[in-house]
Formats: C-alpha cells, sequence, structure tokens
C-alpha cells in the first residue's frame, strides 16, 4: 500500500467489482484498485460445487449477517449469507445462471426513463462475457465470438476490449448429474401444465427443466476466476487489496458544479491502521445490497434524520439510501418417497459417502459436482397471473433446516418463491462503528398479495406432486403436513417455514432524479452515479429497481458490463473537452 493514488477504486471484488476490475484495467493508462473486505478464494471448498455448504455460516468466506426479528416469518429471524471472499457472493451461491425475464428490464427502462435499460439493450451485454457450453447463439455468447458482437457499433471502449481478447470470460455449463424423482418432477410439472424447456434465458422463463450452472469441467466458476486470474494479475496498473475494509468514503466540497460534492477517495482500515486512498477519476461502490448502504451511511449520505441521531455528520440527504430492500422468500415442502435413492439415503452412510468421493475424484461429477438445487421449474400461483411469478428449487434431499443434517429418510424438497414480491425492507447502519453489521430488516410477506401467493405457491406444489408421474415414489408430504390448507393457515404457515433464497436487492435503488418521472427514493441515476455526488457510483444489486424474476447474480454481471461502458464513455468525452 505504498502508493495510494489510483484513476480509479473499486469497493468490493465481488460479482460486479471483479467484472469491473477486469474492463477498467484494460486501458493501461488508468491505475484501478480493487478492496476486498474478506481473503483471497484459496479456500477449497470455494471450488467445489457442494462447499457452498461449508462456506454459508463460516467467517472464512461470509459475512455472518442475520436479519432483524421479522414480524412475517412469525418473529424469526434468519441467516443473511453475503461473501466474503474474492468473488463475493459468486464464490459461495447456488451457482444458477438465470437472467429473469425480459418485462423485468423493459419494466426498468419505464421507471428509469432510459431505453437502455430495456432487455433489448441489455441482452448484447449478457452475452458479451458469456461462454455457453452449446456456443454463441442469437442469445447466447461463447468464447472467442464475442469480440465481434464488441466491435459492432464501432466504439473505443469495444475496440480496446477486442484488443485485449475480453469476453467470453463467464463459463455456463450443464450440470453433470441426475436424479429419477427430478425426472419424475419435472414430468409432473408439464402434466400440471408447465411446458418442458432446455432453456431459462430466452426472455420468458416459463418452463421446468435443469438449471444450467456456472461451473467449468464441474468445478465451480466465481468472478474472481473469469475476470481477476489471470488478466488482472498479469497488469501492472492494477492493485489488490484484499482483507482491507472501507470504512467510509472521502468527500469534499464541488464548488460551483452540479453536484455539491465530489468523492475523492476511500478510507480502508487494513488490519493495523487506517490508510486512505485517492481516486482522480471515480469510485464505484460494489460492495452489494448490504455493504453499499452501510459505506454511504457512514460516509454522511443517507437520511438526514437517521445519521443525525447517529451522531454522523450529513453530506447530502438521500432518503432512499438503504430502503426498497426486497428479496426472494422460499417456501420448503419436503415429500417422503419411496422406490428409490436420494441424497439423503445415499450420504447417512460411510460407503455412501466414500462412493460420492471416488465418483467426483475420477469423474468431476456426482453429488459433490451439486449446485444446492438442481431442476427449476417456472409458472404461475394462479391462472390469472399474466407472466410466470413463481420459481422452483427441487432438491433430491431434505432437511429441517439450511445448515442441518439430512433427514434418515429418502425424499425430495420443492422450494417455491414469489418471483415479484410486493414486500419491502430496510438495511440500515446501526452506528458509525464499521465493523459492526448493519441492521437488516427483510419485511417479509407483509403485504396481502405476498401472503395470497405463498398460500397459493404451497397449493401449485401439491398439485404438481399429485400428478401421475410422481406416484411411483408414493410421495408423502411431510413438510407442511396436509392439515394446513385455508389462506390463513397457509400464510401462517409460510412465516413459519420459510426462508431467504439469498437474493437482496435494491438499497440503493436507481431512478430520476427530475421530471415526470422524478423519483426522491432514488439513489444513482440511470448511469448509476449517486445523487448529488460527482465521480461516485454504485454498481452492484442494490441499484435494481424491482427484483429479477430469477436468481440474481448474472444480471449483477450485467449491470456491471454496463457500467464498465459508461464509465469508459465519460472518461473519453472528460478528455475531448480538455482537448
Amino acid at each position: 500500500m505504498r502508493d495510494t493514488h489510483f484513476d480509479y477504486i473499486i469497493v468490493g471484488a465481488g460479482t460486479a467489482g471483479a467484472l469491473l476490475a477486469n474492463r477498467l484495467s484494460a486501458d493501461a493508462s488508468k491505475r484501478v484498485l480493487l478492496i476486498e473486505a474478506g481473503r483471497k478464494d484459496d479456500y477449497h471448498w470455494i471450488h467445489i460445487p457442494v462447499g457452498y455448504l461449508y462456506c454459508i455460516g463460516n467467517p472464512r468466506t461470509d459475512w455472518l449477517y442475520q436479519t432483524e426479528p421479522d414480524v412475517g416469518l412469525n418473529g424469526r429471524s434468519l441467516r443473511y449469507p453475503r461473501g466474503k471472499t474474492l468473488g463475493g457472493c459468486s464464490s459461495i451461491n447456488g451457482m444458477i445462471y438465470m437472467r429473469g425475464q425480459a418485462r423485468d428490464y423493459d419494466r426498468w427502462a419505464q421507471l428509469v426513463g432510459d431505453t437502455r435499460w430495456n432487455w433489448e439493450q441489455s441482452l448484447p451485454y449478457f452475452m458479451l462475457h458469456e461462454d455457453h457450453y452449446k456456443g454463441a447463439t442469437a442469445l447466447h455468447g461463447a468464447r472467442g465470438t464475442v469480440p465481434a458482437l464488441m466491435q459492432s457499433d464501432g466504439s473505443l471502449y469495444r475496440q480496446l476490449l477486442c484488443h485485449h481478447r475480453a469476453g467470453g470470460e463467464w463459463r455456463v455449463e450443464k450440470q453433470r448429474l441426475r436424479w429419477d424423482v427430478l425426472d419424475a418432477f419435472a414430468q409432473a410439472a408439464v402434466q400440471a401444465g408447465i411446458p418442458a424447456t432446455d432453456d431459462f434465458n430466452r426472455g420468458n422463463n416459463e418452463g421446468v427443466g435443469y438449471f444450467e450452472v456456472n461451473q467449468k469441467t464441474g468445478w465451480r466458476w466465481n468472478t474472481a476466476k473469469a475476470f481477476l486470474r489471470p488478466t488482472c494479475y498479469a497488469r501492472p496498473n492494477f492493485e489488490l487489496w484484499t482483507s482491507a475494509q472501507v470504512a467510509k468514503l472521502l468527500l469534499e466540497p464541488n464548488t460551483g458544479r452540479d453536484a455539491p460534492l465530489r468523492c475523492t477517495g476511500v478510507q480502508v482500515w487494513n488490519g493495523h491502521g487506517m490508510v486512505e486512498a485517492t481516486a482522480h477519476r471515480e469510485v464505484i461502490l460494489s460492495a452489494g445490497s448490504i455493504g453499499s448502504p452501510q459505506i454511504l451511511e457512514l460516509s454522511g449520505l443517507g437520511q438526514a434524520k437517521r445519521l443525525n441521531h447517529l451522531g454522523i455528520q450529513v453530506r447530502q440527504d438521500l432518503p432512499g439510501v438503504g430502503e426498497n430492500l426486497q428479496d426472494h422468500l422460499q417456501i420448503r415442502a419436503v415429500f417422503k418417497v419411496q422406490n428409490t435413492t436420494t441424497l439423503n439415503v445415499q450420504a447417512n452412510s460411510l460407503w455412501g459417502k466414500a462412493k460420492i468421493g471416488l465418483e467426483y475424484a475420477l469423474k468431476r461429477s456426482g453429488p459433490m459436482s451439486m449446485a444446492p438445487s438442481q431442476l427449476g421449474a417456472f409458472t404461475r400461483s394462479d391462472p390469472t397471473q399474466p407472466h410466470p411469478n413463481l420459481e422452483y428449487h427441487v432438491q433430491p434431499l431434505s432437511l429441517d433446516a439450511f445448515g442441518q443434517p439430512l433427514h434418515t429418510f429418502n425424499a425430495m424438497t420443492a422450494s417455491v418463491c414469489n418471483l415479484n414480491p410486493t414486500s419491502r425492507g430496510s438495511v440500515h447502519i446501526q452506528s458509525p462503528d464499521f465493523e459492526k453489521a448493519p441492521a437488516i430488516a427483510p419485511n417479509y410477506l407483509s403485504t396481502d398479495q405476498d401472503r395470497r401467493i405463498a398460500a397459493d405457491s404451497l397449493r401449485t406444489t401439491r398439485h404438481i406432486m399429485a400428478q401421475p408421474a410422481l406416484q411411483k415414489f408414493q410421495p408423502e408430504e411431510f413438510r407442511p403436513g396436509t392439515q394446513y390448507q385455508t389462506d390463513a393457515e397457509l400464510a401462517r404457515l409460510a412465516g413459519d417455514i420459510a426462508t431467504t433464497i439469498f437474493h437482496p436487492v435494491g438499497s440503493t435503488k436507481m431512478g430520476c432524479f427530475d421530471g415526470p418521472l422524478g423519483d426522491p427514493m432514488a439513489v444513482v441515476n440511470a448511469r448509476l452515479q449517486v445523487r448529488g455526488v460527482s465521480g461516485l457510483r454504485v454498481v452492484d444489486a442494490g441499484v435494481m429497481p424491482l427484483i429479477t424474476s430469477g436468481n440474481t447474480n448474472s444480471p449483477v454481471l450485467m449491470i456491471a458490463e454496463k457500467a464498465a461502458e459508461w464509465i469508459f464513455e465519460d472518461e473519453q468525452a472528460r478528455m475531448k473537452g480538455k482537448s
């Protein structure tokens, strides 16, 4: 940490931060610093797909957050995993490659008043870094074919990336296992009216099929592998600080400019003392939906009344910081099954565990290559829904709660979540101490609509399980239990058994600052620049105004891909203005 002057400082080496570091450091004339509070991703369980079991709840790789007791969950508090290592959540998540639905992005474009966020204009930014195992198509990118796309509009940014042979870093593969009960569930879903699909990423993900995953030959493929190693490490203009936590942003008056403040750098705790790093161009917060609002508030950017109460000097009153928190809450229904073997029994003996380990060692397949969920389905909670509003994650296993031992009997789990919750929560600091975890209050099931969909989703699960294709396994509802039938019973039950699916978004949402679409709660504009502060952007899941209709990791990469190009464009415009 001898030279602490940089052009760009990126806070958080997770999903967005790793891609941004790769793209911005491609310009050899700019010095880029990437700061990560966690350690390097050299823990072996990060890379073995089933190792998420040993990474979540482990201080080596997880921030160990807990939610506040939640009324919608009947007073329960949930474990709230967030990655604390290189790769961030991409190092501990479920590895599912999922874009969401076209309508998600079209709605974003309407809300922020910028057509560049619609599906048509977002799709190329998914494809730009994608390396799909089937090769390049009209909807998917692949290594070695993306540079042509990058050159399509002649932009200097894309030419720069083409020069570095960038693109196609994000590997997407077919899962390396199958299970009889999952095949039967897929058949039952079709019998229940859900079409079969071999691709959830066309823009309408309705259907049932096996998820595609971010793996490479049976290993987890995180963003540190994809975008940092070896590319960034080999660049003399790139620097990485690990085990370094940002305590606050450095802000100065910006007299005579549109924004009253300018962000000039960050204050960082390196484990021994505070260090200040200066950014001549921009600071980019990519600390996630929990970390980014925490850093903003610690820096005096947030709700004035809240900050005053904590004794923090208010630098800019931004009422939306930490608000609009959204998440997918999954309801886990467990069914005992007969006439087959599930992971419960397979992994409950030394011989079974030995076979599992041997298969992975020899073939990189089998249960150790498993994502947490293998089979997926998207459907409607009732026929009046205009779009698929439920997502299923189906597993050939069961347990009482995440982190608990597998049941000793054969069973399967059908977890279902409401894709478009109307409940809104918050995340806010509790003190000026940067090391103290913020208060996370998701406020689950706080609307009548969310409670009704929760009840309907359990009924949909029962309808699928009752189809002929599953009857050879004699499914018996173990949890929640058939004694619960009414809307009120099922909604309360959802509060008892539901858990987060680890998709927090929206806590620094983007929107219009002025005009007919002006949103006083918007924290960043359509180009992800923070209201009232020049030289500062937020680029992570927090900027989503609405949660995507699916898993959130890959949408964050798309957001980062757009942001990198805009940062480059702004720098080019600045240089032109000086000439």
